[in-house]
């Protein structure tokens, strides 16, 4: 993949961080936790590096999970379960909106689906050697969850900490359809 090269000195130039701490990620009851994707997201196109997408806040995770089950027809109808996770990541780029704006996607678009600019952003900061990306959350918008998405390098020290499925008392619009 050719990246811009504009992109990567503005990517560069963000400071980086060492992160240390839970994450949490919803899945269907079947699939393993630390299972990367493929398929492609925000942050990540379809087919380019596997990427791990979790959230500092379990509602966070539960809102991402939510949409993209929302955008299914039928709508899946079984409980999900929720995972808590420790990630330790040596080299992590954390984006605010306003960096966000800056290096190209406008916050009125920030909450669409499969942005271009955003997959872009992805593949370049897994490019220049990041093993994490902490970004806002298009999905929960009350400013506290953020995103986090793990590259590869990042996954061996990943550890399971629990998991629990989601409860009927989510009070969100949109909230997951659960199964007796």
């Amino acid at each position: 993949m050719v990246h811009d090269p504009e992109l990567l000195d503005q990517l560069d130039a963000l400071p980086k961080e060492a992160f240390d701490g839970q994450v949490y990620r919803a899945t269907r009851l079947s699939l393993d936790p630390l299972a990367g994707s493929y398929n492609g997201g925000r942050w990540m196109m379809r087919d380019a590096a596997a990427i791990l997408y979790t959230s500092l806040e379990r509602e966070g995770a539960l809102a991402e999970i939510a949409f993209h089950w929302s955008q299914l027809s039928p709508r899946p109808t079984k409980r999900v379960l929720v995972h808590r996770l420790r990630v330790v990541a040596h080299r992590t780029l954390r984006l605010i909106r306003a960096d966000i704006a800056a290096l190209g996607v406008p916050e009125s678009e920030y909450g669409g689906a499969n942005l271009p600019r955003t997959q872009a952003i992805g593949a370049a900061v897994e490019f220049l050697g990041c093993d994490g990306l902490i970004a806002p959350s298009a999905r929960w918008n009350d400013g506290t969850a953020t995103i986090s998405c793990c590259f590869p390098s990042a996954w061996a020290p990943m550890q399971p900490l629990n998991s629990y499925k989601a409860s009927r008392s989510i009070g969100w619009p949109g909230a997951l359809p659960t199964a007796s």
